[in-house]
């Protein structure tokens, strides 16, 4: 209706961010913590020691059925068969017959009943949709469930794991050993070696009722809160696509740097394989940085010898003092080479790098 402000949702951690002193805003309806200050001290926080971050908007959804494995290996780009360890994850797309990226997100192998899968935020309630439209017309004995009831916290730095182990007793024992991109139940909560940051940590999911409890552990403990304005900064250093700018329905992932997440060689079929098979790829992904002073900033036009490409996310980089940006351009753009961004009514020079920019806490450029 006209005139009717529309109620964002909230996390459970929404009175937690705004007695921290959060700036909140609106991002893709739900009222979320941009900064707590200066983003840019959040960004080297994070990199050179770490931070928390309230992602309780991602959404976890529970695949379980004999056939679960079958029906995501048809549903997934990537390749489920991967996942032989139990807790083990993989990184997909999900992709439209047309070969558009509904979504990207990462999948859990608990048993051969049961595949966690945590999706954006934005695309939850369309993913669901195209998840159960898909298992009614393959796998219709499967239950697919989403838990609006857990919160997610992710907790990502150098320092990360240390503080968690402080934070929550016991969890030291059960995730010591844990490898990069597994998880692990303890009790109620489901502890992940993930995130978006390109530095270590876990995601951690846990009953909405106490996860306000364990962010003001965690807060307790030094760990410093995070907003949405310096995970951006850290996920594009990172090299890592965020949904909606760096793909979406309209392109494809394998001309958004997502090639390793699509399986193309073992024989299995998959939604999107026979468009991305019918329609070799034009354009790819590359690494920008900016030699002239300026910012670089999404939409922007990249002027290449080859043609023209676009920029899909771009910024200030703090760790390397340098405007940055992913663009996507014509696919013979070879790394090392000069082009020009448009900015405003100038063009502004920037070279063509292999990204990730920095990882680990250090820039790589």
């Amino acid at each position: 209706m006209i005139g009717e402000t529309m109620t964002l949702k909230q996390t459970p951690l929404n009175a937690a961010h705004r007695a921290m002193g959060a700036k909140m805003v609106d991002f893709g309806g739900w009222d979320m913590p941009v900064n707590y200050g200066s983003q840019i001290d959040e960004h080297h926080q994070v990199r050179n020691d770490c931070g928390m971050f309230d992602v309780s908007h991602m959404r976890v959804v529970d695949m379980k059925g004999a056939s679960v494995r079958a029906f995501l290996r048809y549903l997934l780009a990537n390749n489920v068969d991967k996942l032989k360890a139990p807790g083990k994850a993989l990184y997909s797309t999900m992709l439209l017959e047309n070969g558009g990226v509904i979504d990207d997100l990462i999948v859990y192998f608990m048993n051969e009943e049961w595949f966690r899968i945590v999706v954006n935020a934005g695309t939850a309630d369309k993913d669901i949709a195209w998840m159960k439209q898909q298992a009614a017309l393959h796998a219709p004995e499967l239950s697919i469930a989403d838990h609006p009831e857990l919160a997610m916290i992710a907790v990502q730095g150098p320092n990360a794991r240390a503080k968690v182990w402080e934070a929550l007793p016991g969890s030291r024992e059960l995730t010591e050993n844990l490898v990069t991109f597994s998880a692990v139940e303890m009790g109620t909560m489901f502890i992940a070696r993930t995130g978006y940051t390109g530095e270590d940590g876990f995601e951690v999911m846990i009953p909405a009722k106490a996860a306000p409890f364990f962010w003001a552990t965690l807060a307790e403990k030094g760990v410093k809160p995070i907003g949405l304005g310096a995970r951006d900064t850290l996920r594009l250093e990172a090299g890592m696509n965020l949904y909606g700018q760096d793909m979406d329905e309209s392109v494809n992932p394998l001309e958004s740097g997502l090639a390793w997440t699509v399986d193309l060689k073992s024989e299995r079929d998959f939604i999107g394989k026979a468009a991305l098979l019918a329609n070799p790829p034009t354009r790819k992904l590359v690494g920008l940085v900016l030699l002239d002073r300026g910012v670089l900033r999404s939409h922007q036009q990249v002027h290449c010898a080859q043609g023209i490409g676009e920029i899909t996310s771009g910024s200030f980089s703090p760790t390397l003092e340098k405007s940055i940006a992913l663009a996507r351009v014509p696919k013979d753009v070879q790394v090392g080479e000069d082009v020009q961004v448009a900015i405003r009514d100038k063009m502004l020079a920037a070279k063509v790098v292999k990204y990730p920019f920095a990882r680990n806490g250090k820039g790589l450029i």
